[in-house]
């Protein structure tokens, strides 16, 4: 079975969840107390899909605006995006829309974009509705969830839903065994600071 990687980046405002979203996927874990992240995190994670195999490469970037300038390093050559608002935050929806504009001008050509309403248990103080989010996605082809990464709601059916974008490979095109990278690995920019 073939193995695809696939790079995936999450982006949004800070305290939105992207970092509590991830670990759910990744570890199936949730921390109260997480720190907020510091340029970005990196974690992976193999699922099936058809006759495929997607090794997720997550890049987990840092909400606080002093890190957005970093942003491109981790979206550029990526397969996916992931932007994610707070359903209970209306202003963290706005950064939202910055971050797809941002994405549209300098981000890949074909990169499949997933708007993920965190904090969806949180309902009772919603200040975006669903039908909202969803017109909004419509409207520019992408993908739509609610999610709760507390409770573990829709975090699988997020990335499901991403793998299902990613067109399959047409085995005759990428060598024999038919796998190949989705996106090209700047291992450069894994370098860390601080």
């Amino acid at each position: 079975m073939a193995i695809r990687e696939l790079k995936v980046c999450l982006l949004g405002d800070t305290g939105v969840g992207k970092s509590s979203i991830v670990s759910r996927f990744v570890q199936d874990h949730f921390d109260h107390n997480i720190s907020p992240t510091i340029g970005a995190s990196f974690m992976t994670k193999t699922v099936p899909s058809g006759n495929e195999l997607h090794k997720f490469l997550i890049w987990d970037t840092a909400g606080q605006e002093r890190f957005h300038s970093l942003a491109p390093m981790y979206y550029r050559g990526s397969a996916a995006a992931v932007i994610v608002y707070d359903i209970t935050k209306q202003d963290t929806f706005h950064t939202l829309k910055k971050w797809v504009k941002e994405l549209k001008e300098h981000g890949p050509e074909n990169i499949v974009m997933a708007i993920a309403g965190n904090k969806c248990d949180l309902s009772d103080t919603r200040e975006v509705t669903m039908k909202d989010a969803r017109e909004y996605a419509e409207s520019i082809g992408a993908i739509v969830v609610e999610t709760s990464a507390k409770n573990a709601i829709n975090v699988e059916e997020l990335f499901q839903g991403i793998s299902r974008r990613i067109p399959p490979l047409d085995p005759h095109e990428n060598g024999s065994n038919g796998a190949m990278k989705l996106g090209r690995q700047s291992f450069q920019s894994t370098t860390r600071c601080c």
